[in-house]
């Protein structure tokens, strides 16, 4: 079982650890600008994460369903399984270009931006729109890999788009003075060039499924409703997770320009955790699915088990790193002796995430693979309740940026708790 949870968990880690590099490399360019580009871009990637991460079920219904696919050896059910989520991933592609503007004027105003942000931000966002169709279908594609047990073609993927990223966006902001807008540039060049090399990909290795690939069978009642309520609630529990950190950006803007660039920056380290762990969650939500679609319930245990081991090692490991070098660390993301002045009282909190958060990165992919999309999201409703509530209780008694981070950890600890709780009264049947 070791075994298998590092042959997936491994390309994953490596996969994961590459696309916050993405948000650091950018950060990194503004750094050397001003705190209001950094604030920008933070924002203006939040603002996509917000949009993104709300159809993050493309990629994790996907997972779950076709893991379960393939544990029954099913190719005509997983084939479709990729077919539908293609299908969703264009419609729900062309409504986000075709809504723009109204995305656009709701994000500003709830994110608070104002000044010279506001301009900088809008053209982030007017650029960046129209990656809307490749990111989609790269969701779909990659989550259909996972479920196949496939973890080299996402790290391949990821690789390529982020270096691509990376490589164009220090270009054009570099050679041609682009700035915020050759950032934005470089992402939506990356997300096209990710996305070719994807159909690529799947048609080197899988395309003698094509043949089992019906058009009626994509739009089959039954598995279709399967479909889109998994999805449906895998939806429901992002659009709570993005309220979260939406929320966190937002009262972060308005501590000022200091504060948002500090933070901004901060959760760059959060997010380099997360990811990292979630190469473990990854591996969960490939193993779990298999398992359970195979009716191996000793195996999904054990998978359960043996995830969580490795999870909280590499948590440990990020926790340790962050107490010895978080401040050298802050040095790598701005020259502006005031940003990092600023964010180094709030970096023990950097110290604590990993270790109480990481349980509800493990538990959400073995919800996944177990296709409980239901549990999950009622646990992200409790936990982000229980999130808004400890923040307007908690800063009434600390400064309102550490009444933020508090709030933030208790949100990833309750979410973990919430899902253990369940688990351990249903067990493998829980929905």
């Amino acid at each position: 079982m070791n075994k298998e949870i590092l042959r997936l968990a491994i390309p994953n880690i490596l996969s994961n650890i590459s696309i916050p590099l993405i948000s650091s490399v950018d950060t990194l360019l503004m750094g050397r600008l001003s705190p209001a580009h950094i604030g920008a871009v933070g924002v203006g990637a939040m603002i996509f994460n917000f949009i993104y991460w709300n159809f993050g079920f493309l990629r994790m219904g996907t997972t779950g369903i076709t893991a379960q696919g393939y544990g029954r050896e099913d190719n005509r059910f997983i084939v479709n399984t990729l077919g539908r989520a293609l299908v969703v991933a264009i419609i729900l592609a062309a409504a986000v270009i075709l809504l723009q503007i109204p995305f656009a004027k709701a994000s500003f105003y709830l994110m608070n931006i104002s000044g010279e942000q506001y301009e900088l931000v809008e053209t982030y966002f007017f650029i960046r729109i129209w990656a809307a169709p490749a990111t989609l279908a790269l969701y779909a594609l990659m989550g259909w890999f996972f479920g196949m047990q496939n973890a080299i073609f996402p790290l391949i993927l990821t690789i390529v788009i982020n270096v691509v990223n990376i490589i164009g966006s220090y270009y054009l902001v570099a050679h041609w003075q682009l700035e915020v807008a050759g950032v934005a540039w470089g992402t939506v060049i990356a997300q096209y060039v990710g996305l070719v090399l994807a159909i690529g990909l799947f048609f080197w290795k899988y395309g003698y499924l094509i043949q089992e690939l019906r058009q009626k069978a994509l739009f089959q009642i039954e598995e279709l409703r399967q479909f889109l309520t998994i999805n449906r609630d895998i939806f429901i529990r992002t659009v709570c997770l993005t309220l979260a950190f939406g929320f966190f950006y937002s009262q972060s803007a308005k501590g000022g320009e200091l504060i948002l660039a500090a933070n901004v920056i901060l959760l760059q380290f959060l997010n380099w955790m997360s990811y990292a762990v979630d190469g473990f969650a990854f591996a969960a939500e490939s193993l779990v699915g298999k398992y359970k679609g195979a009716g191996d319930d000793e195996q999904t245990h054990q998978s359960i088990r043996y995830s969580f081991v490795w999870g909280r090692v590499l948590a440990v490991i990020f926790s340790l790193g962050y107490y010895l070098f978080g401040e050298h660390l802050l040095a790598l993301f701005t020259d502006k002796e005031n940003v990092i002045q600023t964010a180094i009282p709030f970096l023990f909190w950097m110290v604590l995430l990993p270790v109480l958060g990481t349980p509800s990165y493990i538990w959400d992919g073995i919800y996944v693979g177990l296709t409980a999309s239901k549990s999950m999201r009622n646990s992200m409703i409790l936990s982000l309740l229980l999130y808004l509530s400890c923040f307007f209780i908690a800063k009434n008694y600390l400064d309102a940026t550490n009444a933020l981070w508090l709030s933030l950890l208790i949100f990833l600890f309750a979410r973990g708790l919430i899902q253990w709780l369940i688990f351990w009264k249903k067990g493998l049947r829980i929905a």
